[in-house]
């Protein structure tokens, strides 16, 4: 028995020093030279292990690792950058800007040499459930956990040895810092996109939101090109199969949402939409964590309290204990997770073509009903709106109050393409599924923020329950005046007065000043898109006559 052990230690060495030299090799191919220690793709438990020895975490009482990446606790926007490319269908997004090649190779090959400086992790994974359509991601960090965070949200490699020519490399570098008058770069941090060498370079900051959204803009690039709708949104189907689909920004529900006890998890943020059916493009999670409530929230609760989960900037009571109420550190406190920690997701991925889709806002006017039915046309109008109050704590320098925000299909700081290719894609799939689309307001009620009060959890998940159910198929509707969008005459387990929002403010003058100027924000905001769509498109939105 020991001679078998043995042996099987020997050739596990072999294996792991064969892997290892190839992926040196690969790695000089970027100049990059390692001077230090290279890792491939160790088990959660060896990174765990290089993090804690490496006193880049500590454990909480629940054995999950917890790390603090301050002072870049949300994304960086105005930091990312997409290489000149001569491809037509480029777009810069609000905040993006486009970068030289020459400035962006100088830049590339200084931070590729300082990284030759550090000890590294290599991690190998996939992004796309659906084998026609995954990428292999290559991810190289000097930070022992964001390779563990590279694990947990992404889908495992489908071979042992390393990817001998990745679809895309993330160069991770922490330690490295750009000169920004030098450079031709706004600060020392950088996330950089090169479609052509198919490399992304990501420098400073150690928010690993940066590296998952940054895969996502890859998928964002090569789906639609291959005639894929790339989703922001979060899925789940029945025991039946009717898949839902759930749009929005950070903040506004999608994880949550999507953790139904009732129904299996597809995933919680990204997807791509084929004509075989909808595909999660991650394996993970990586949830706001903020004030979560085990008996509101008890899938997501139970897979972030153990070994395996990653918390950032969570603090830690003096038992070591998350304090998941607290925003000392910010608002913005996340968790990454396997799907295999959520007790009823799919380990396919992998759904069919959607029944219901809601499009997630949370209002911070108190205007919007909490349930609204769209027709195709308005479907279009809310998708290429992506109206919400974006929450603090999400990116910096948002300050403390949330603010009325407008991204394009729900995501436009991580679409590349011109917004019109996505929407395109989204009416034809409409049409052809017969999938019915939602307005669903998870923000406040009785008054903005300040005012009001957020609409509960349990409401929410009571009208999606009634979506899903098929008990709001045939439940008439009035027509909200000023919005123009078909409000539910009842909802099983809502109050009436609630599902239209002027009824419950106390001045009724004061919501209809509060409801017209959000309206005229939709109408200024939709005048970018108006020239390029059917006058059936642009008059389906708010009326502020």
């Amino acid at each position: 028995m020991t001679t078998i052990k043995a042996y099987q230690e020997a050739i596990k060495t072999i294996m792991e020093n064969t892997f290892q030299s190839q992926v040196i090799a690969q790695l000089n191919r970027l100049n990059i030279f390692p001077q230090k220690e290279v890792h491939f793709n160790l088990s959660i438990p060896e990174i765990t292990a290089q993090a804690i020895c490496g006193g880049e975490g500590v454990f909480s009482s629940a054995g999950a690792l917890v790390v603090d990446t301050s002072p870049y606790t949300g994304r960086s926007p105005e930091d990312k950058y997409i290489v000149e490319t001569d491809d037509s269908d480029i777009w810069l997004a609000s905040g993006t800007k486009k970068l030289e090649r020459p400035a962006y190779q100088a830049l590339r090959d200084k931070m590729c040499a300082s990284m030759g400086a550090e000890v590294l992790y290599v991690r190998d994974v996939l992004a796309g459930a659906d084998p026609a359509y995954s990428q292999r991601i290559r991810v190289v960090t000097d930070l022992a956990w964001h390779s563990m965070a590279a694990a947990n949200m992404f889908l495992p490699s489908d071979r042992a040895e390393p990817h001998p020519n990745p679809d895309f490399t993330l160069l991770v570098s922490t330690r490295f810092a750009a000169d920004p008058e030098r450079d031709g770069v706004r600060s020392p941090a950088f996330i950089i996109l090169d479609f052509k060498e198919k490399l992304v370079l990501i420098a400073t900051t150690r928010y690993a939101g940066e590296i998952k959204k940054s895969v996502f803009t890859l998928m964002n690039y090569v789906l639609p090109k291959l005639g894929v709708l790339s989703l922001h949104c979060s899925a789940n189907k029945a025991p039946d199969g009717q898949v839902a689909l759930f749009f929005g920004l950070s903040g506004t529900g999608k994880t949550t949402l999507s953790s139904d006890p009732e129904r299996a998890l597809i995933g919680d943020d990204e997807h791509g939409w084929s004509d075989s059916g909808v595909f999660n493009i991650e394996g993970g999670c990586y949830a706001k964590t903020i004030r979560i409530n085990p008996k509101h929230e008890p899938l997501i609760w139970s897979a972030i309290n153990r070994f395996g989960a990653l918390l950032e900037n969570v603090p830690l009571t003096s038992d070591q204990v998350p304090d998941f109420n607290s925003d000392s550190i910010t608002e913005n406190t996340r968790a990454s997770y396997p799907l295999r920690f959520i007790e009823n997701y799919d380990p396919s991925g992998m759904g069919g073509h959607p029944s219901h889709i809601f499009f997630l806002t949370a209002d911070a006017f108190g205007v919007l009903p909490p349930l609204a039915k769209l027709t195709t046309e308005q479907a279009m109008y809310y998708f290429l709106s992506g109206y919400t109050s974006k929450l603090a704590g999400t990116e910096r320098g948002l300050g403390n109050q949330p603010q009325a925000t407008f991204s394009t299909c729900f995501g436009a700081p991580f679409l590349p393409l011109r917004p019109a290719i996505y929407a395109d894609l989204l009416s034809k799939k409409l049409e052809r599924f017969n999938t019915q689309v939602w307005l669903l307001n998870t923000g406040w009620l009785a008054g903005g923020f300040g005012v009001g009060e957020r609409i509960s959890l349990p409401l929410t998940r009571a009208m999606v329950s009634g979506v899903l159910s098929g008990a709001m198929d045939d439940v008439p509707t009035h027509l909200d005046p000023i919005f123009n969008l078909a409000i539910p005459d009842a909802v099983p387990g809502v109050p009436s007065r609630l599902l239209d929002p002027q009824n419950t403010w106390s001045d009724p003058s004061e919501y209809q000043q509060a409801a017209r100027q959000l309206a005229e924000k939709f109408h200024e905001n939709f005048k970018k898109y108006q020239d390029t769509l059917p006058e059936s498109v642009v008059h389906s939105g708010p009326r502020i006559n």
